[in-house]
């Protein structure tokens, strides 16, 4: 009644009612707006605001408590580089309210087991970390979290996890173990010495034993000169080995909660609920293992602040900091260049040094960056804008320094410096000095330098045009500068008269300039000659290498003037070209004559082949036969082979998963009808008419089963083509070597053997279900221990 009475009021009363019931929604929000922004930029000290906001918290627990626990375990678990920030508030809290500490830590515990639960592993970590520090807060009893760092040990000891897997689970352990030291290691030695020994004594025995193989797989560089690339464990090992010399001392970590510590320390502290890391199940999931990148060292910036070195503490807590921030912000590029540069304590580091080597630690992250590579680009860029003073130099020294080294360089990560070097440079009106790079001149032009070079000033061709790039590289560059991308039309010149199919090339010329429908083009390459005679039947359609060359080269040539025109060209003759090219022969040398016809354009060569393959005038297979064919030797290692070849594993991979899709969906609608069914057994008829449902939803199901396996099938025969062919072409070559006494590591060979690691590290997932067929029919023991050494560190990755 007091609300029919209070709606029929006056007009006055209902903005009064709007306010009241949105309030309670105003309040959340600028609850998590303050618990978001405390750490950041302000007036006042970072102490007197956490003060402040544990007070307004405080004030608002009885209404919004459940808000409360919510914001913070998401802020502990997404920003991780305000970690000490929420530790010390939580501890404030705790200290004020007990109850609602003890409510934390099982929350915190929840989503701990949820995480793990779900493979997010690095999530995860953050909070075991915050676990780790509100020690330090006088949150969370020093025994208990000793207790839970023990359940991580023991999983590098289970029995009863497969032998795959056992490598991931111990890693992924002793990984959030050793990651806490940083922030809790002088707290635990303090009063737990014995039992820290006794982990870090049991952490130091598992790294022993633990095998290696797939380390190099996963190196940026080769060489070891100027810096080592470690192993993510063995580094961060080495960085608590430091730690510990140095009496659990460090001085960059934020540490707040020390100036609240009278308050803190009569806090009442509470107990870990049991936790035991979840056991492995076949979902699980486990996260690659990684290389530590290193760029930089405290002798490339001698005039600013010292860099730490690569085992001390600091350096682990601020490249950790950074790769959180890029993690948080990387959709938003300007956001994340503020909150890179605004990065505290930047005036006692070298911090631009820190943020550049982070960025191209990400880019170069085998096997694969974290966020596309494009955002790398942005985020330098918009870096550069905010900076112009000091980071382009650092920029500038830092790709100086990644072109001396390309001798040692991953091809897949000069594939990755190639393509965000032309981006870059498309932005800044491609100024470089290059006369600073003319090394490169005097060297084989298969040499990384020279290379690089080719294939930037190719990439930036494609960002631009053909003449700017001549104009603004040297005139001494000629030899490396790309090609005028010119279709090569051979009908086209009167001394080529005498070539078989010259003449019927004019007549197709005016026949498609005059639109001429697909039967005339059939009729008009009737009268071409066929050189395999033998092999040709009565309708003159069978594999006929010169009929494809003619309508080839002709079509291409008259639509040469864009991609839409070639687009259109092979849209209006899709039916010649399926006719021609109806066998793996006629398949083959459709590709042959694409690329004689555009040879000087890499890119028309690619979006070519890739609209065959999307309008099936050639399949996957097919491409991957024509990459390794002898006609293309001369482009071999060229990169834009490469980008043809991964595109096509893709599509095919993508070709799978959308009719796996479409299978799965079916089954559903089918399960659903099945349910409906139970659910109506009443109905005396529903039986028949679910059976005349059931039965068309069936049959599609049994059809799209074949289509499954039909094309996992021929996935399953792309990689083998692709993998047989490799091993044929390394064979060839160590042969060839041992038996003229040449030394076997020549660039081709670099090339060669890390694009076969290329293939097995970005379809890692889909090669995965394949692996013992590939060790049966082609990676067996018999194989030179050159080749077989990339399947096995594959296998160990995979371990």
């Amino acid at each position: 009644m007091s609300r029919r009475r209070h709606s029929d009021d006056s007009d006055a009363g209902q903005p009064h009612k709007r306010r009241r019931t949105s309030e309670p929604s105003e309040i959340e929000e600028r609850l998590e707006s303050l618990i978001c922004r405390v750490g950041e930029k302000s007036n006042s000290s970072l102490e007197s605001n956490l003060e402040g906001l544990a007070g307004v918290l405080e004030a608002d627990l009885p209404n919004y408590k459940s808000k409360i626990l919510r914001i913070l375990c998401t802020v502990a678990r997404l920003l991780p580089e305000k970690l000490t920030v929420y530790t010390t508030l939580v501890g404030l809290l705790n200290a004020r309210n007990y109850n609602f500490g003890g409510e934390f830590v099982e929350a915190m515990i929840r989503q701990l087991k949820e995480c793990l639960k779900v493979n997010m592993y690095n999530e995860a970590v953050h909070l075991v970390r915050f676990l780790s520090d509100l020690v330090n807060c006088h949150v969370i009893a020093a025994p208990s979290m000793v207790a839970m760092f023990e359940n991580f040990v023991s999983v590098t000891q289970e029995e009863d996890v497969p032998q795959v897997s056992k490598r991931s689970v111990g890693s992924l352990g002793l990984f959030y173990n050793l990651s806490v030291p940083f922030v809790l290691g002088k707290e635990l030695y303090e009063k737990k010495d014995a039992e820290m020994d006794r982990l870090l004594s049991q952490t130091e025995s598992y790294l022993k034993r633990r095998q290696k193989i797939h380390v190099p797989m996963l190196q940026v560089w080769t060489a070891d000169k100027p810096h080592p690339q470690e192993e993510y464990l063995d580094c961060l090992w080495s960085q608590i080995q430091k730690l510990k010399k140095d009496r659990w001392q460090e001085r960059h970590i934020l540490r707040p909660y020390l100036a609240f510590d009278s308050v803190l320390c009569e806090a009442l502290q509470h107990n870990l609920p049991p936790f035991t890391p979840p056991p492995h199940t076949e979902d699980s999931v486990y996260p690659m293992p990684r290389v530590i990148f290193r760029m930089f060292d405290y002798t490339d910036d001698p005039e600013g602040p010292v860099m730490p070195g690569s085992h001390s503490v600091e350096r682990f807590v601020i490249e950790e900091n950074l790769h959180c921030i890029i993690k948080s912000h990387w959709k938003e590029r300007k956001t994340c260049a503020a909150q890179l540069l605004s990065y505290p304590g930047n005036n006692k580091i070298p911090l631009n040094y820190h943020i550049v080597e982070v960025i191209f630690a990400e880019l170069f992250q085998l096997p694969s960056p974290p966020h596309i590579e494009v955002m790398y680009t942005t985020l330098l860029i918009e870096l550069c804008k905010l900076q112009p003073g000091s980071l382009p130099q650092v920029l500038a020294q830092a790709t100086e320094m990644l072109y001396m080294r390309l001798d040692t360089m991953n091809t897949t990560c000069v594939d990755r410096f190639i393509n965000w070097f032309s981006h870059h440079l498309s932005n800044f009106q491609f100024r470089w000095s290059w006369e600073d790079w003319s090394d490169c001149l005097t060297q084989d032009l298969e040499k990384p330098k020279p290379k690089f070079v080719r294939e930037v000033l190719e990439k930036c061709m494609r960002l631009s045009y053909h003449q700017r790039i001549i104009d603004i590289v040297p005139a001494s560059f000629s030899v490396l500068s790309p090609a005028n991308p010119v279709c090569i039309y051979k009908y086209g010149d009167e001394s080529n008269r005498s070539l078989p199919g010259y003449t019927v090339a004019l007549c197709l010329t005016i026949a498609i300039k005059n639109k001429a429908s697909n039967d005339e083009i059939f009729s008009i390459l009737k009268d071409v000659p066929n050189p395999n005679q033998d092999d040709d039947d009565g309708e003159g359609f069978t594999f006929n290498p010169l009929k494809i060359e003619v309508f080839v080269q002709t079509l291409l040539h008259l639509a040469a003037k864009s991609f839409s025109h070639s687009f259109s060209a092979l849209a209006k003759f899709h039916e010649v070209f399926k006719t021609l090219a109806e066998s793996d022969e006629g398949k083959l040398h459709v590709l042959r004559v694409v690329y004689e016809v555009w040879k000087n354009h890499p890119q028309m060569i690619a979006v070519l082949v890739d609209k065959m393959i999307r309008t099936q005038i050639v399949d996957c297979a097919a491409v991957a036969n024509w990459i390794f064919s002898s006609e293309l030797a001369h482009d071999f290692t060229r990169f834009y082979i490469w980008e043809i070849l991964h595109s096509t594993i893709r599509k095919m991979n993508k070709h799978v998963l959308k009719i796996h899709k479409e299978l799965e969906e079916t089954k559903a609608r089918l399960a659903r009808q099945h349910k409906r069914r139970d659910s109506d057994d009443d109905d005396d008829d529903d039986d028949r008419s679910t059976d005349r449902e059931d039965g068309p939803l069936e049959e599609q199901i049994e059809r799209l089963q074949e289509k499954v396996e039909s094309a996992q099938s021929e996935q399953k025969n792309l990689f083998l083509v692709i993998f047989q062919r490799f091993i044929m072409l390394l064979t060839e070559h160590l042969v060839r070597c041992e038996t003229g006494g040449i030394d076997v590591f020549t660039p081709w060979y670099k090339s060669c053997i890390e694009r076969l690691q290329q293939i097995f590290l970005q379809h890692h997932q889909i090669i995965q279900q394949y692996m013992v067929t590939l060790e049966n029919l082609l990676f067996t023991a018999e194989l030179d221990h050159h080749i077989l050494a990339v399947f096995q560190q594959f296998c160990a990755l995979q371990a």
